[in-house]
């Protein structure tokens, strides 16, 4: 008993000892995106300090973000992490916003889908779309906001009906991502405000999940899980998700892959400090280590030379060890790759 007792207490000093400074999640090796939803940032004068510490410690490629009131004041705190940029959707805001890491991400396009007056019902905010490339792949990113509240029973009877008008929005997006995005890198994901373990009769993401030779829901074990490792632990609910489509399983099935609730809170000594001062949900992130990258010790190859190399935005550098870069030799090759120490 008093082995127990003194592992709980030691335990709990180590956890009560952990601060931003020890906050990690992203990695020069893999793919990091993050979901967050930032409960109408800011909620205090405390938050935009707080959120600026927790975005750069993070350090991901790309931050989907959701609940942004105040735009102006993000665009400040992005402005002080250096190498990241911020956007958001110049027509009707609903609070969506992306920043990305200018050094690791080239972006192709940003866009609204679904804006239109007969979408308003599934989509009081218009999922907003980040066409990007990353390590030279293409990647398209589809950031959303979904109604939340209800009863937890779904109504297709009832237009208004909270869970029918998440059901709609899965369903406007599946058809999208069916006919228009075919084949390509699909990264979906959000505050979906609802629960993937439902029952089938009342589960709005019924339609990806019965689809899972093209769909999966990275998080569906955190779903299934314990509750002190779900999003939104006030309800508690897991109610923030990350989807990919079949063009990504390979990648995710890496080792060194991985999707995670980010526990904020552990790192801020309690739920009540996070809560108060910067957000009611806890980000998501995806980690994705990329197939088509090859890890490598370095080697002299008296066989070919290398004449050039380049980074993933193709600017012309030096070598560079845990870093991801295109090699070209004077054989005519190119090689992307990356030399580890």
């Amino acid at each position: 008993m008093k082995k127990i007792l003194l592992i709980f207490l030691i335990s709990s000093q180590l956890l009560s000892a952990q601060t931003l400074n020890d906050l990690y999640f992203g990695s020069d090796t893999t793919f990091d995106i993050i979901s967050w939803n930032i409960e109408w940032f800011p909620k205090n004068n405390n938050t935009a300090n707080k959120v600026q510490e927790i975005l750069t410690r993070l350090e991901a490629d790309v931050y989907a973000l959701q609940e942004i009131d105040d735009t102006t004041l993000l665009k400040q705190v992005v402005s002080n992490i250096p190498g990241y940029e911020c956007h958001f959707q110049s027509s009707y805001y609903g609070g969506l916003a992306y920043i990305y890491n200018t050094n690791t991400i080239q972006i192709n396009s940003k866009y609204e889908i679904f804006t239109s007056q007969p979408y308003w019902n599934a989509f009081p905010r218009s999922p907003q779309i980040l066409d990007c490339n990353f390590m030279g792949d293409n990647y398209i990113i589809i950031n959303n906001h979904f109604k939340c509240c209800g009863d937890g029973v779904l109504n297709t009877n009832q237009y208004s009906d909270e869970e029918n008008r998440r059901l709609q929005a899965v369903t406007f997006l599946k058809q999208y991502i069916d006919n228009t995005l075919s084949n390509k890198r699909v990264i979906l994901l959000g505050d979906l405000n609802d629960e993937l373990t439902d029952y089938p009769v009342n589960n709005v993401f019924q339609n990806f999940i019965i689809d899972n030779n093209n769909y999966l829901f990275t998080d569906i074990q955190i779903a299934q899980g314990s509750s002190t490792d779900w999003s939104y632990p006030t309800w508690p609910s897991h109610l923030d998700h990350i989807l990919i489509t079949n063009e990504l399983f390979g990648d995710f099935q890496n080792p060194n892959s991985l999707v995670s609730v980010i526990r904020v809170d552990d790192y801020m000594g309690s739920w009540n400090n996070y809560d108060n001062n910067v957000s009611d949900h806890r980000p998501i992130g995806l980690k994705l280590s990329l197939n088509n990258l090859s890890y490598i010790p370095e080697i002299i190859n008296k066989k070919k030379k290398v004449i050039k190399v380049i980074d993933v935005l193709g600017r012309e550098t030096n070598k560079k060890t845990n870093t991801p870069l295109f090699y070209i030799y004077d054989n005519g090759n190119v090689e992307r790759k990356m030399i580890v120490e």
